[in-house]
């Protein structure tokens, strides 16, 4: 008995094009966590959805990217083609297409330059508009119930402020409304404190400020929402941003400005030692009250970024899609609205060509000629029929009776009765009528006399 026969091939193992997309994508995401890359923004476009997708490039090499809305809506830039940027992305696949991308989470202009010329666009946009006008500027309380500070809670700044404070005027209270002092969100953070204690009330003056640094480190005090928010605040505020060479556009906008947060200390408080202990014991609960509630906010921000990891790219994808079904679905109603287009003009064009208004234009000239030849006609046959009865007329008059009357003759008749024709048909006394060439004459007969 034979053995059954086999197939030398091995099982293979067959992937759909949507699998070895999914295993693709994974494989990246696993493999490359968040990086930094550096390169030229092309192909900008900017749809409807607020989202933003380029390709950045350099010398010899390209790779497409996506920043969604709530990534870019804070950016202090508004990016443009050929622009220089640094970027922090992960890496993806965009499975539609299979194409790979960089899912964009920050973005900022490289090099210190940029940094300056967008500092130097924005303070003379301002300076328009009357942020910096002296005349708007408030005078600072000489003996303050209670000053505000908007700055890290672990910083250099915020220990300096409160040591100055402590040595001088112990008494005054401070509130700390901590904030982030540089980074990407620091300046929508430091703007939304400074509009909090504006609502609170709690402080009848502000300070605003960190420690020294570089341009860029210092760059969440020079975007638009922190001067605006100065500028809008109820209470006075003394900018105190790096150190006494460092400019910054919430120095131009703010009340008056400090070279350092100590100065700005120095300059709003009165000097009280014997209020030392408390304000020990105030910064104490202050740093404690400050460290719990970052703690806080860190877990409960850890976990809400592990729950909706999956289902934040599972939207960017939709909303990637979304964007691509919509400029085609604009192309092809671009393209479809030509093509009627076309069609209404080549049947205005056949509709022109049939009006009426041709047709009874043409049937009017016609109907004038026919006219003229009918009133033609008419008056050659008027013509023809005149000669003809003048013959006629001339011919009758030549046998009518009435001609012969003229000659002397007469018709004598009886009275509404017949012609008499011979005078036999009468009797004497008897009238007749007798009609002349001009007139008539009513007759009695005297005598009947027969000459036959």
């Amino acid at each position: 008995m034979s053995e059954p026969h086999q197939d030398p091939r091995p099982l293979r193992e067959v992937f759909t094009v949507s699998r070895l997309n999914r295993e693709v994508r994974a494989l990246l995401e696993v493999s490359f966590p968040n990086l930094w890359i550096e390169g030229e923004i092309s192909n900008l476009s900017r749809p409807a959805s607020g989202h933003l997708y380029f390709s950045l490039k350099d010398a010899n090499a390209q790779v497409r990217c996506a920043m969604f809305r709530m990534r870019n809506m804070h950016l202090p830039f508004r990016p443009e083609d050929g622009m220089q940027v640094l970027l922090r992305a992960r890496i993806g696949l965009y499975e539609a297409r299979g194409e790979y991308q960089l899912i964009v989470d920050h973005m900022e202009q490289a090099g210190d330059g940029a940094l300056r010329r967008a500092f130097e666009a924005l303070k003379q946009r301002l300076d328009k508009e009357g942020l910096f006008d002296s005349a708007r500027k408030r005078p600072l309380p000489a003996l303050p119930r209670c000053i505000g500070v908007v700055t890290s809670p672990t910083g250099a700044a915020i220990r300096d402020i409160l040591t100055v404070l402590k040595r001088r005027f112990a008494a005054i209270p401070v509130v700390v409304y901590p904030v982030p002092v540089q980074g990407g969100d620091a300046g929508r953070q430091i703007a939304g404190a400074i509009r909090t204690a504006g609502e609170r009330g709690e402080c009848d003056v502000l300070i605003v400020g960190r420690g020294g640094g570089s341009l860029e480190d210092l760059w969440a005090f020079n975007e638009e929402p922190v001067a605006r928010a100065i500028h809008g605040s109820p209470v006075p505020v003394v900018s105190a941003v790096g150190h006494e060479i460092d400019f910054t556009i919430a120095d131009f906008v703010a009340d008056r400005r400090a070279p350092t947060p100590s100065a700005a200390a120095e300059l709003l408080a009165p000097d009280g030692a014997e209020w030392l202990a408390r304000a020990v014991r105030l910064e104490q609960r202050l740093v404690q009250c400050t460290s719990r509630q970052f703690q806080r906010k860190a877990e409960r921000l850890a976990w809400t970024r592990k729950r909706l990891k999956h289902p934040g790219r599972r939207l960017e994808e939709i909303a990637q899609r979304l964007d691509e079904l919509d400029t085609r679905l604009a192309r092809a109603l671009r393209v479809r609205t030509r093509e009627h287009q076309g069609r209404l003009r080549e049947l205005y064009a056949r509709l022109h060509r049939h009006t009426p208004l041709h047709r009874l234009h043409r049937m009017q000239l016609t109907g004038d000629e026919l006219q003229r030849r009918l009133e033609g006609a008419m008056r050659q046959r008027l013509e023809r029929f005149e000669v003809r009865l003048v013959g006629a007329a001339r011919a009758l008059d030549a046998v009518s009776p009435l001609a012969t009357l003229s000659r002397g003759y007469a018709i004598v008749r009886r009275p509404d009765g017949p012609v008499v024709r011979s005078a036999t048909e009468l009797t004497p006394g008897e009238p007749v009528e007798a009609r002349l060439g001009r007139g008539r004459l009513l007759c009695e007969v005297k005598e009947v006399f027969d000459e036959s």
